[in-house]
């Protein structure tokens, strides 16, 4: 099968179980992506498919034929890091760091979403779909368990703006 991570195109011979995740850190050695809970439930396994945030734990591989990937480490540099990526090292929106991937992937195609006018769960019209309660709603599937959900939020804000 192929597949394009970061830009780059790969082909692999996989045993059709391997996850998107399994890929990533065992084939590739992209190890942004966190084995969190291995269910889905964590969002510390986030990861871009074709523009659009997955929980990379859930999807299988051999099901992604031709797709591309982005991962964290495809974003940006540390000479020129992602707009998101700045905006968490400028707001301290992390704390141990291993849900911070999964929490930067899911903020970029987060606010793609936003960029497309897409709502949210509980986005009603005349809605300001950058409003801190949108925020939160739209990153609720990540998980930090230190609790640095005060500093994302304005981080996500600045990377907005940018």
């Amino acid at each position: 099968m192929k597949l394009i991570v970061n830009g780059v195109e790969y082909e692999f011979d996989l045993d059709p179980r391997t996850t998107l995740l399994d890929l990533l850190r065992e084939h590739l050695g992209l190890t942004g992506a966190k084995k969190g809970c291995d269910h889905g439930q964590c969002g510390a396994c986030t990861v871009l498919l074709d523009g659009r945030r997955v929980n990379s734990c859930l999807i299988l591989a051999v099901a992604q034929q031709g797709a591309e990937v982005t991962t964290v480490e495809g974003l940006g540099t540390a000479e020129r890091p992602h707009p998101v990526q700045r905006g968490f090292l400028d707001h301290d929106g992390f704390q141990c760091g291993y849900c911070t991937p999964g929490q930067i992937c899911s903020a970029v195609g987060m606010l793609d979403e936003v960029k497309q006018g897409r709502p949210s769960a509980v986005t009603t019209p005349g809605d300001d779909l950058l409003s801190d309660a949108e925020i939160r709603e739209r990153m609720s599937g990540n998980l930090c368990r230190c609790g640095a959900y005060p500093n994302m939020v304005p981080a996500i804000r600045q990377a907005a703006g940018e």
